[in-house]
């Protein structure tokens, strides 16, 4: 009986049990209290902090690949979505099902907005090849600043797929925490008067015009930038098979259902790439500083350009709809109606907002396609 005992404990997990795990499943369980107490992000966090938590548990081997004919672990065979770039590109599918780019098309100059919020991409780029990462590692680190989880996730499993964890978890991270990053940010860079504007209400938008934007992007964006195909393209598949009104039961699918299967699937597998010797790294605090920076000067860059264009529509504009020029859809948009509440309780920027949000999204994906461009 003792020696069944004896066993049992070295072939158990306790026995490989190191300081390093004990330190990646206290971060699992501090993730899982934010999202399930806190509320940050929990369709995401939840599975992320989860596969975390069973990575690092040894022995169980979740994430080991077949050996010499033997099965692998079943986190392996689902990390192979994400490896081939797959759940990224159906996110997007159902995001473009749910996102409504009528505020866009109606206002039409809230694509430099969202263009200008891009900066903080190229400026993090930079600062990580100034820390010494690679190109493909820097171009990873940058994309958190798009402050778009799938994008990130994208291009890291194509560039870098060896930082994909450290830099799923930042991007989701701060997506979560826009509601306290970008307030100071907003209020820093612009003046009460500013903040207390009223913008006129959105012309309407025909159904005509809904359902070519979708096929003009595509056409136009793709052509220019191929290795944007994925992303954009599937971002218009949704949004054309939404605005159609033909298939109401597959827009419902890909709304609820789709989404989030393959969020629990990309979640789970992207937290299983956190194994303690990867993740508790001087590599991974450099990549959370400088997501940090790239995300702030994102919604920084957004907002200054929403002042310019306050300045040449002379007053028409409220600078602070720049913020959502980051693609945090709608969170950042949610954000600035409720600081514009704040200046101005009869203002309503939400739907302004939502033009910039939505043209984030197509800047992000965009960017990821130019820096696949380049190092691929």
């Amino acid at each position: 009986m003792i020696e069944a005992i004896k066993d049992t404990l070295i072939n158990s997990g306790f026995a490989g049990l190191s300081y390093k795990h004990v330190i990646m499943i206290v971060i699992a369980c501090t993730f899982l209290y934010l999202a399930i107490k806190k509320g940050y992000e929990p369709y995401l966090l939840i599975p992320i902090a989860f596969g975390m938590l069973l990575v690092n548990l040894p022995v169980a081997g979740l994430m080991t690949p077949p050996i010499d004919g033997s099965n692998g672990g079943l986190l392996y065979y689902l990390y192979q979505g994400t490896n081939l770039g797959i759940y990224p590109p159906l996110i997007f599918l159902c995001l473009g099902a749910s996102t409504d780019f009528g505020p866009l098309i109606a206002n039409p100059k809230t694509l430099l907005l969202g263009g200008a919020a891009q900066i903080g991409i190229f400026i993090a780029f930079f600062g990580a090849l100034a820390l010494g990462m690679t190109g493909p590692e820097a171009a990873s680190v940058g994309i958190i600043g798009g402050a778009d989880g799938p994008t990130a996730i994208f291009l890291t499993s194509q560039l870098a797929p060896h930082l994909l964890s450290s830099i799923a978890l930042a991007a989701y991270s701060y997506m979560a925490l826009v509601p306290i990053i970008q307030p100071p940010i907003m209020k820093l860079l612009t003046t009460k008067e500013e903040r207390e504007i009223k913008m006129e209400q959105l012309r309407p938008v025909s159904q005509k015009e809904k359902i070519l934007f979708p096929i003009i992007v595509t056409i136009f964006v793709i052509l220019l930038l191929p290795t944007a195909a994925p992303l954009i393209g599937m971002l218009m598949l949704g949004n054309l098979i939404k605005e159609s009104g033909q298939v109401p039961k597959i827009t419902d699918t890909l709304q609820n259902s789709l989404m989030y299967i393959i969020t629990i699937f990309l979640g789970i597998t992207v937290g299983a790439k956190a194994e303690a010797d990867v993740f508790l790294s001087i590599q991974t605090a450099k990549i959370i500083i400088l997501g940090l920076v790239a995300f702030a000067v994102g919604t920084a860059g957004g907002v200054l350009m929403g002042k310019l264009m306050c300045k040449l529509t002379n007053g028409k504009v409220n600078p602070m709809i720049g913020a959502a020029g980051v693609s945090a859809v709608p969170m950042s948009a949610r954000v600035v109606q409720k600081e514009g509440v704040k200046a101005n309780p009869s203002n309503f920027l939400l739907m302004h907002a939502m033009g910039p949000n939505v043209a984030g999204v197509i800047g992000s994906a965009v960017a990821a396609g130019v820096l696949l461009q380049f190092f691929s």
